[in-house]
C-alpha cells in the first residue's frame, strides 16, 4: 500500500520540479528613463510646483501592445517643473501631465476627445520630453522680503497666465462649466527650514494664507499684495518661503485637487 501512494507522489514532484514555476526569471530589471520639463508657452519659464500630489501630476501609459491598458503608477514634478523616472521598460509610452493649467486632454461629457496634448514616444536610453502650457497663475515676488520682530514681510504680485475668453473657450465644452472656475481663491505664503518649501514641505507654526471670496480678488490681479508670516520666527534661523496662489478648478476635472501656481523659493535670515 506505501509504495502505490508513494509513485504516484514522486511523479507529482518530479513534474512540478520540472515546470516553469521553477525557472529562474532572467528578465532585465526596468533601466530605461525618461526625463520630463514643463513650461509656460507663453514665456518659456518652467512651470513651479509641489513637489507631491498638489504638484504636477505625471501618467505613463505603455502602448507597445495596445490602447487597452493599465498606465503605470503616477509619479510627480519636482519644484521646479521637471521629473524623471529611472525605472522604466523600454518601449512605447503615452506621456500625460496635469497640473495648474489648462488641461491637455479634454473631452466632453459623453466621452467625446476635443483635444488631445499628452505625448506617445519610444522611451529608450534617456529620453527627454518638453510640454508646454498654459499655466492658470504667475505669481512672483515684488522686491524682497524684510523681517520685524521675527514676522516675514513678503510682497507678491499675482496675474493671469491665461486669459478669461482662451480659459472659457477650451474649458466650457467639456461640459458643466461654471464661471467661478476662474475665481483666485487664496493666496498663501509657505515657510519651512526645506527648500523645497511648498504646501508639502511647510512649517505650521510660520506658514500663512489670505482666503479670498468669490470674484473679490479680480481687482487684486497684477496689484502687489502683502502677506506676512505667522507667529515668531526665533532669531538666528535661516528659512525658505515661497509664495503660491490658485483658482477654483480642479485639475484633472473631477478629481477634487485644485493645484497651486507657484514663485521660486527665496531664502531669508531672521536677524
Amino acid at each position: 500500500m506505501k509504495k502505490i501512494i508513494f509513485y504516484p507522489l514522486f511523479i507529482l514532484l518530479f513534474s512540478l520540479s520540472s515546470c516553469s514555476m521553477f525557472e529562474i526569471d532572467n528578465y532585465k530589471a526596468p533601466a530605461e528613463t525618461i526625463k520630463g520639463e514643463v513650461v509656460d508657452v507663453a514665456t518659456g519659464k518652467s512651470v513651479l510646483t509641489d513637489q507631491g500630489s498638489e504638484g504636477i501630476r505625471v501618467r505613463l501609459t505603455e502602448v507597445s501592445y495596445g490602447d487597452n491598458v493599465t498606465p503605470n503608477p503616477d509619479f510627480y514634478c519636482m519644484p521646479d517643473g521637471t521629473f524623471q523616472n529611472t525605472k522604466l521598460f523600454k518601449g512605447k509610452y503615452n506621456i500625460r501631465i496635469d497640473g495648474p493649467f489648462i488641461p491637455l486632454v479634454r473631452a466632453d461629457q459623453s466621452g467625446t476627445p476635443i483635444a488631445d496634448e499628452s505625448t506617445t514616444m519610444e522611451i529608450s536610453g534617456v529620453t527627454t520630453v518638453k510640454f508646454e502650457v498654459q499655466p492658470f497663475l504667475n505669481v512672483e515676488w515684488v522686491g524682497n522680503p524684510t523681517v520685524s520682530n521675527g514676522q516675514i514681510i513678503a510682497k507678491v504680485r499675482v496675474t493671469r497666465g491665461v486669459s478669461e475668453t482662451d480659459f472659457k473657450s477650451k474649458v466650457e465644452p467639456m461640459g458643466n462649466y461654471n464661471s467661478t472656475f476662474l475665481n483666485i481663491t487664496d493666496i498663501r505664503l509657505f515657510v519651512s527650514y526645506s527648500s523645497s518649501v511648498g504646501y508639502r514641505a511647510r512649517d505650521d507654526r510660520w506658514s500663512n494664507k489670505i482666503e479670498y471670496t468669490g470674484s473679490d480678488f479680480n481687482p487684486l490681479v497684477g496689484q502687489t499684495i502683502t502677506i506676512k508670516s505667522a507667529g515668531s520666527i526665533p532669531p538666528g534661523r535661516n528659512v525658505f518661503i515661497r509664495a503660491a496662489a490658485r483658482i477654483n478648478f480642479d485639475t484633472p476635472v473631477g478629481s477634487g485637487t485644485r493645484r497651486w501656481n507657484y514663485n521660486e523659493p527665496t531664502e531669508v535670515l531672521i536677524p
